[in-house]
């Protein structure tokens, strides 16, 4: 069973900055591809950032420029910071881990974010 665990979520200002981690049970190098999506009140889920095994990164074009991805294998962590933040980024953060291409892979509880002035 395969358990994500996220944290860093909290209440940000315009403009801040913020870094989620997405802390998994094992080793993150037996996942093809792990990523953040949000969900913002009465929206659905889309994704945010994706990296995968090699490192190759995307981005949904709302962040590009903002948000950055990285992982850290050592530690089986992946990490999303948050810079320039806005209130529309308002959003629960998801952590997803596919173990193969197209899969729909696994999912963390979540953590908040909420950017208020």
């Amino acid at each position: 069973q395969v358990q994500l665990v996220e944290s860093g979520g909290g209440l940000v200002q315009p403009g801040g900055s913020l870094r989620l981690s997405c802390a998994a049970s094992g080793n993150i190098f037996r996942f093809y591809q792990m990523g953040w999506y949000r969900q913002a009140p009465g929206k659905q889920r889309e994704l945010v950032a994706t990296i995968t095994s090699g490192g190759s990164t995307d981005y949904a074009d709302s962040v590009k420029g903002r948000f950055t991805i990285s992982r850290d294998n050592a530690k089986n962590t992946i990490y999303l910071q948050m810079n320039s933040l806005k209130p529309e980024d308002t959003a629960v953060f998801y952590c997803n881990a596919k173990p193969f291409a197209g899969s729909v892979g696994y999912w963390g509880m979540g953590t908040h974010f909420t950017g208020s002035s």
